[in-house]
């Protein structure tokens, strides 16, 4: 363990320093030039960091708290699974120490390499076919082995988790919050038992466009959020909605995926139920997160009745279908 000023994980963890950057990364042996650079990140802290040899890692430093050193283990265990099947990863370096996780002040960090790349929005039917090839080639390391230590995808930890979070920080307008409360757990009665039959194993869990880096090949970055759950977890966030365009979306995905692993198309019907956890989830993370300096500027409209009224009628229409 790195030494340094004394103090709880959470308050230094929202006063981490470059000095305290700079340390960490070269207590194993790596040498720093002084460059430090903050990036854009919520979640965590995350710091570009320029090494003597020219070499750029990205260091995360974790949230206090949130993952166990086991957790974040399985994390870096997949990334290297992929890394050593050829699949397009970034995993965590060897910090000099034996190992790809290291701690400070009871703050857990890892670096990554830094990879040059582009986020790409809108992708023609053989880009979206690259992609599908890309996660079904990550499915099929993920299925290999289990992460132990890794959230599963459910209603207890997506939808009822987090909906008395919400309740009880107040976000929701007063005459609101009994039929947002409502209506998710409308919906959490509907996926609860298609979500419970479906085949599970370690996905990404967060794979939305800005997590796939155009180098030019797609590669997946940010697995901070991976999970145990159902493939089409990693589908859906591609290709949200249930529209005409959405699920021609999905086809071309799956018409890539499926040539190097099989799909269970019946689980397609879970990608609005996926959706509107995810609303839920990412509502009461904000919630969760409201303390944090970062999070109020980030997320303006939190607190405003639109912003309530929108969310609650996502939710509506997607229980609606469900019917």
């Amino acid at each position: 363990m790195v030494s340094g000023v004394a103090g709880e994980p959470g308050t230094t963890f929202f006063a981490l320093t470059p000095d305290r950057v700079l340390d960490a990364v070269e207590v194993g042996g790596l040498r720093c030039t002084g460059r430090c650079l903050p990036l854009r990140a919520f979640e965590n802290r995350v710091y570009e960091v320029e090494l003597e040899d020219e070499r750029r890692l990205v260091v995360k430093f974790y949230r206090p708290g949130r993952w166990s050193r086991e957790t974040i283990l399985d994390e870096h265990a997949f990334l290297a699974d992929l890394t050593a099947a050829e699949v397009p990863a970034v995993a965590p370096i060897d910090l000099g120490t034996g190992g790809t996780l290291s701690e400070i002040e009871g703050i857990y960090y890892a670096a990554f390499p830094k990879v040059r790349g582009r986020s790409l929005d809108e992708l023609d039917a053989e880009n979206r076919r690259r992609i599908g090839r890309t996660i079904g080639r990550m499915h099929a390391v993920g299925a290999s082995r289990d992460a132990p230590h890794r959230p599963r995808v459910d209603v207890q930890r997506y939808i009822f988790e987090p909906l008395e979070v919400l309740l009880a920080s107040g976000c929701i307008p007063e005459g609101l919050a009994p039929r947002y409360r409502d209506v998710a757990v409308r919906i959490a009665d509907a996926a609860a038992k298609p979500l419970a039959a479906a085949r599970v194993q370690r996905i990404h869990g967060d794979l939305h466009w800005g997590n796939i880096l155009w180098t030019p090949d797609p590669l997946l970055v940010d697995f901070d959020d991976c999970l145990v759950g159902p493939p089409v977890q990693d589908l859906w966030l591609l290709a949200r909605g249930n529209s005409e365009e959405a699920r021609k979306l999905r086809e071309d995905l799956l018409e890539g995926y499926e040539l190097f692993r099989e799909f269970d198309r019946s689980t397609l019907a879970l990608c609005e139920p996926l959706r509107a956890m995810r609303i839920v989830y990412m509502s009461g993370w904000i919630a969760r997160r409201w303390d944090d300096p970062s999070f109020p500027p980030a997320f303006p409209m939190f607190r405003n009745h639109n912003y309530w009224n929108q969310e609650y009628e996502e939710l509506v229409q997607i229980a609606e279908a469900l019917r």
